[in-house]
């Protein structure tokens, strides 16, 4: 009888409003002088393409794209461009409950169970207690991306991957500390659901993006016309940028399948900025969103961060928003990661400011411009935060692969399995994950997920039982183990 043990993989311009400068709070940005820099980052990091737009008291005063859609075409970005926000759709999730708060149909603190009677967690207390708060704030026990192959490119619905949630251990104890899980999303959209009697993108549709305007704003890859301004997701890999395909993400869409594009972006950050009301409509109210701006779970601040920013004392988490201080002002923001595509969205609501980055690789070109833009418009400061974070992000490059070279050094490639590559064949099952099947044909040993179809791993020997898996399906990931385990008759 063998065990499957599988470690865990991780993983144009349209418009352009310049001015040579714009007073802001008696602080004077150079708007031309900022897109210069923009545009040296985006060179220097070498991403096909990224969307820029600033929102000031409910102007657009900037929204510019920079280079490709897609490396293997000429399509310019442009601010109609759109992208793949990702988790930057978690406080749309947030926004639609506060709405759904206000109507009295339901409230931040009520169980989960209320309304999902199959809900369960591994800890039976948590499981009784949890709230949709508890839910939105991450402060569920459970370890940060845990349980996220339940979802990643799986035929799994959204119920299913909840009721599979109940095999997660709780990584630590319930309320005392932060674990990011995109499954809770799923649940609260779920609720939407159970209480509207509509499917969450509809219920965003209606409620958000129709009324706003946000008309090319999408909720699902299934919406996309590839022929119009979409731009592609790129990874690199084997030396060189590549696209790679959208991968479906509809069975965690409240937590990460919006698109859009900057000029949309900028209407949904100018709703959050006036506090849930916009164009004289309100779509809800200033209570629901100081709520959602509040902490409930927070962060610890490391020396390194002190000494990088030292006007920052606090970070924390609320409800579909990260929040920290900096330059005495409360900094409202959330990122986005889709394999392919990062982004973000801030929101400095004393300064009646905010903006979205979004780029289409998985390069961390938009953290160094976040900070340069809050730079830009609440200090002196001129730190060149796209040189620190592009020579940080080569070394931890050269370390992970000199780690990787260390690795293969330290493996017995001679040390055999211990039985025939056809004795590992087979079926598998996991009460959290589903089947696998190992096969072997034409010398092709491999490992197939059977949830997850385009999860087939080419397995080639590392050393006794345990065999390296590399899924060609998605470059982005780095290569994992598995390893199986003869249990005795």
């Amino acid at each position: 009888m063998f065990q499957f043990i599988s470690k865990s993989l991780k993983f144009g311009i349209l418009f352009l409003f310049l001015v040579p400068a714009f007073a802001f709070s008696q602080k004077q940005v150079d708007l031309n002088k900022l897109d210069e820099y923009f545009n040296q980052a985006f060179k220097d990091w070498k991403v096909p393409g990224m969307a820029i737009g600033i929102v000031k008291n409910d102007s657009l005063i900037f929204a510019k794209g920079y280079g490709l859609r897609d490396v293997e075409k000429t399509d310019k970005v442009d601010a109609n461009t759109l992208f793949a926000i990702a988790s930057n759709t978690k406080a749309f999730t947030s926004a639609a409950l506060a709405t759904l708060i206000e109507d009295e149909k339901l409230k931040w603190n009520d169980s989960v169970i209320k309304f999902l009677p199959y809900f369960e967690l591994y800890d039976s207390y948590v499981t009784k207690n949890l709230t949709i708060a508890d839910m939105l704030s991450h402060r569920t026990g459970l370890e940060t991306f845990s349980g996220d192959l339940l979802w990643y490119g799986s035929n799994y619905s959204r119920e299913e991957v909840i009721r599979r949630a109940k095999y997660l251990k709780q990584a630590r104890s319930f309320r005392t500390s932060f674990g990011y899980s995109n499954i809770m999303y799923i649940a609260a959209g779920e609720i939407i659901q159970k209480v509207t009697g509509k499917k969450w993108e509809d219920y965003i549709s209606e409620t958000f993006l129709k009324p706003l305007g946000m008309n090319d704003t999408k909720t699902s890859i299934t919406q996309l016309d590839y022929t119009k301004d979409v731009a592609m997701p790129h990874t690199f890999f084997d030396n060189k940028m590549i696209k790679i395909p959208y991968l479906n993400w509809d069975n965690v869409a409240p937590a990460g399948s919006i698109l859009s594009s900057v000029n949309d972006m900028s209407k949904w950050i100018k709703l959050q900025l006036n506090h849930g009301t916009l164009n004289g409509k309100q779509y809800f109210n200033e209570t629901s969103s100081r709520q959602m701006w509040t902490p409930y779970v927070n962060f610890y601040v490391n020396d390194g961060s002190e000494k990088l920013w030292p006007t920052t004392h606090f970070k924390s988490y609320g409800l579909g928003w990260g929040l920290m201080d900096l330059y005495g002002k409360k900094i409202v923001s959330h990122t986005g990661g889709y394999d392919g595509m990062l982004s973000t969205v801030c929101l400095i609501p004393e300064e009646k400011l905010g903006f979205v980055i979004l780029t289409n690789a998985n390069e961390m070109l938009f953290y160094s411009l976040y900070y340069k833009i809050l730079d830009a418009f609440l200090s002196d400061s001129n730190a060149d935060w796209s040189k620190y974070f592009l020579d940080r992000d080569i070394s931890n490059k050269k370390h992970d692969a000199d780690d990787k070279l260390q690795e293969e050094k330290d493996r017995d490639e001679n040390e055999a399995a211990t039985v025939e590559l056809k004795e590992f064949c087979g079926t598998y099952k996991s009460e959290l994950y589903g089947e696998a099947k190992v096969t072997l044909e034409n010398k092709d040993f491999k490992v197939k997920m059977v949830p997850s179809p385009l999860f087939v791993g080419d397995l080639t020997h590392w050393q006794g039982n345990t065999f390296k898996v590399v899924f060609k399906n998605f470059p982005s990931l780095p290569y994992g183990k598995v390893n199986f385990i003869l249990n005795a008759m």
